[in-house]
């Protein structure tokens, strides 16, 4: 059953069925007994070394699953903090405010209702996917058997760190918004998620940053629509409230808060390459010369725009393990994705959703009183295709087919391949799950874009509805 519930980047499946609180309890004994011997082997001999902190979301799962995965670090020695009910990234907040060997966050992200899973850190919040320990983690939890455990006896501990968690964040936050000396509206859909809790949590009183809830409600565990901001049409209430309200603009969150969408004060969505082009501003003025770390998907205009304020653009496969080892590595203070993920360095180069957002109200705040739709025009001279799915069985056939019939491209394959024709681009990536191809093309017009989009689709396969 193992088998079924651990993926590329995190552990994940439908509850109770592949998921239940057995195997949470084998995955609890298995990443303790890994993240323990990761922090040994980095010469660590801090006693917060044996701990490793614990949070959930709020499905309804998640307190059993957390209850099962604890015990199970418990049962192997490890001292374990549970931080209670809180965002993914609180928990990155939490094993560094605390120094531990690692965290997990039991959480689904986006995924609906039924699904349940675990997102693995281990020290300084550095991610486990499967190249790096998530694979180690399934191997130790599938040798152990509860039965014939001498439960080593761990200790449990339950930990309230919001304060220090809002304090974190908030000196990240423009002083003007801070004291009310400049005022922003926004409007924010939770999803019936944990930004329902966190925003409250974090926000609640700021002077200057004036918020309209939508699905903050998450008691029930339910969803009013799919907490996936990707999906166009789960950001209709929100697109609804900014024209009603006449906000500065709105934030639709994903389940576990680690990501957002962003839409202007006209209802329309801003693409996530080019909100990190806005981004880059204050970043770049307190940074200058810095790297900045951008999803290799992401349009011309974005490294374009990190060359044109004095930064070094970083190109970074897709996902977050690529991407935040890519932001460590490059001491780059911010990086993002297409996907709604966005990296900070003084978020311990790790995603965060409430990060972001102050990156947002800063960046309007500094703009003289432009309103957003004004800071992301100038970066919207590119006619993008957007991702394109396509059914294909024989994907590595198709990548060579595609890279032979254009011998004058410029091209490499640092993820999938990418081809750049002069008067059009692209990236093609394998999904890691799928049968599926994901193309991203881009030229300097529309009709450009439709013709190669076309013209490509006859190699790529079968193209599959969105």
């Amino acid at each position: 059953m193992l088998s079924k519930v651990f993926k590329a980047y995190d552990v994940r499946a439908t509850y109770p069925k592949p998921l239940n609180e057995r195997l949470a309890w084998q995955i609890g004994y298995g990443a303790a007994e890994y993240l323990l011997a990761q922090a040994a082997e980095a010469g660590f001999d801090d006693p917060m070394m044996r701990c490793i902190a614990v949070g959930h979301d709020m499905r309804k799962s998640s307190p059993s699953l957390s209850d099962a995965l604890m015990q199970g670090m418990q049962d192997f020695g490890a001292n374990v903090l549970d931080v209670g009910l809180v965002d993914t990234p609180f928990v990155y907040f939490a094993i560094n405010h605390l120094g531990c060997a690692g965290g997990v966050q039991v959480t689904a992200s986006h995924n609906p209702a039924e699904y349940n899973g675990f997102k693995v850190s281990k020290l300084q919040a550095k991610p486990v996917g499967q190249d790096t320990g998530l694979s180690d983690i399934q191997r130790m939890a599938a040798m152990v058997e509860r039965e014939k455990t001498d439960g080593r006896g761990g200790r449990r501990e339950k930990r309230d760190l919001w304060a220090p968690y809002r304090e974190h964040l908030l000196r990240l936050l423009d002083p003007r918004l801070l004291d009310g000396s400049r005022t922003l509206k926004v409007v924010i859909d939770a999803s019936n998620g944990m930004a329902g809790t966190m925003i409250p949590m974090v926000f609640e009183g700021v002077k200057g940053v004036q918020i309209e809830r939508i699905n903050f409600d998450n008691s029930t565990g339910e969803f009013v629509h799919e907490p996936n901001p990707l999906v166009e049409s789960n950001l209709a209430q929100v697109k609804a409230g900014v024209l009603k309200s006449k906000a500065d603009f709105g934030v639709c969150f994903d389940g576990d808060a680690d990501r957002c969408m962003v839409v202007d004060e006209q209802g329309r969505a801003v693409g996530c390459d080019l909100l990190l082009a806005v981004m880059l501003g204050s970043v770049l003025k307190q940074r200058p010369g810095a790297s900045v770390v951008y999803d290799l998907r992401s349009s011309r205009a974005v490294p374009e725009a990190i060359k044109a304020l004095g930064g070094v653009p970083v190109e970074s496969r897709v996902g977050h393990v690529f991407m935040k080892a890519k932001l460590a590595e490059a001491k780059a203070p911010i990086g993002g994705e297409l996907s709604g993920h966005f990296y900070f360095a003084d978020m311990f180069n790790t995603d965060s959703g409430a990060r972001a957002f102050i990156a947002v109200l800063n960046a309007l705040v500094e703009s003289d009183g432009k309103p957003l739709s004004a800071l992301v025009k100038p970066f919207q001279h590119f006619a993008q295709s957007g991702e394109i799915n396509f059914e294909n069985e024989d994907k590595l056939g198709a990548l060579k087919a595609l890279r032979a019939a254009y011998p004058k491209a410029r091209c490499h394959e640092l993820d999938g391949l990418s081809l750049d024709a002069g008067d059009w681009w692209c990236n093609v990536r394998m999904s890691n799950t799928e049968p599926l191809l994901r193309l991203n093309l881009e030229s300097a017009d529309a009709a450009t874009t439709a013709r190669m989009v076309d013209t490509l689709s006859g190699m790529l396969g079968k193209r599959v509805a969105h």
